[in-house]
């Protein structure tokens, strides 16, 4: 936490004509068997080809262009934006950007490594001066790519103790305290419906912090007691409904998120369970509904657009030139509303 960004690499990035030495074509042949390979013989664009993956070449857009490199564009690239807390995000994030004169360009994946590569490849090579991306969980490759292009970068919504700059939040330590307010209430018995854990290190932290809680109170979360679902209210209330017939007796839920928590308590109210007198559910996010729906979820509020601004200005101030420091946290606060009471 607080220290700085260390002095950018020495190391020339590679250019076309290494390429096109190391191919023994000329540079407008390895030009055209980048960018128009079916202009040139099958095996001479394969040749330039592994020349520029040997050097780690990457195109830049910028490059074609600007002899300055800069594009004045920012790539990002989010897991699905109709979740409302990448829409507040991307859309804070673009607003900070306008008010400097940068462009947001955003490409989206489904929780998919090989994608997120794909697509952060694709903005490296249109000429984004720097790149956000979501989460820890990625191909070594994506790290190289920008490296090599000598991008910066900031990873949103998780915290790194690495080499990375990253604005978030601890889920683990929000998950210990949304749970441990389960625990106060005097919940012994609880249930936890968690997103989707593969490619996911936020579902995997907040799934984590639950257990913690209820270690450190000498109890255990039982393997039956866990199920894990894509981020939707029908996932929520599908798992709610496994959970209910296959282990029940619990009287708490804590949900990976705001849709599946909101998706348990349509399932109860369906069949009739009180929610908070005989069921309690805590949510993860804060979206809108979570305070409109009745009873209000009680839920851990992400700050989604202030991640989103301060990644944008962060990029900007290193693109300037400034010392940024490589980890900003930001509070996630547990907001206690009706659907948490005491067991009953």
């Amino acid at each position: 936490m607080g220290v700085v960004e260390s002095a950018p690499m020495e190391r020339r990035p590679s250019t076309l004509a290494d390429v096109a030495r190391a191919a023994g074509v000329s540079l407008s042949t390895a030009s055209r068997a980048l960018s128009e390979p079916a202009m040139v013989r099958d095996d001479t664009a394969e040749r330039v080809r592994e020349a520029a993956q040997m050097l780690g070449y990457v195109p830049h857009g910028a490059a074609r262009a600007l002899a300055t490199r800069r594009t004045r564009t920012i790539g990002a690239v989010f897991p699905p934006v109709e979740n409302p807390i990448f829409a507040s995000a991307t859309h804070a994030l673009a607003r900070v950007l306008a008010a400097e004169g940068y462009t947001l360009l955003l490409a989206s994946h489904e929780y998919d490594m090989q994608g997120e590569l794909d697509a952060t490849r694709a903005l490296v090579e249109r000429g984004a001066d720097g790149m956000v991306l979501v989460g820890l969980d990625r191909l070594p490759e994506t790290y190289n790519v920008l490296d090599r292009a000598r991008i910066p970068y900031e990873i949103a919504w998780s915290l790194d103790g690495g080499p990375h700059h990253c604005v978030g939040l601890s889920h683990r330590g929000a998950s210990i305290r949304a749970t441990q307010h389960l625990l106060d209430l005097g919940h012994t018995q609880l249930a936890v419906i968690a997103g989707d854990t593969h490619g996911n290190d936020r579902a995997r932290d907040r799934l984590a912090g639950v257990r913690d809680a209820l270690e450190s109170r000498g109890l255990q979360l039982p393997p039956e007691r866990v199920v894990q679902a894509t981020f939707s209210l029908a996932q929520g209330r599908a798992a709610f409904a496994k959970l209910w017939e296959r282990a029940p007796g619990f009287t708490a839920v804590v949900g990976g998120n705001d849709p599946l928590a909101l998706g348990a308590l349509l399932e109860c109210q369906a069949r009739g369970i009180r929610v908070p007198e005989e069921m309690s559910i805590v949510g993860f996010d804060d979206i809108e509904l979570a305070g409109e729906i009745t009873p209000g979820l009680t839920t851990v509020r992400v700050p989604s657009a202030e991640i989103g601004s301060e990644a944008g200005r962060r990029l900007l101030a290193r693109l300037a030139g400034e010392e940024v420091p490589r980890v900003k946290e930001l509070a996630a606060p547990l907001v206690v509303r009706g659907t948490t009471g005491p067991p009953g």
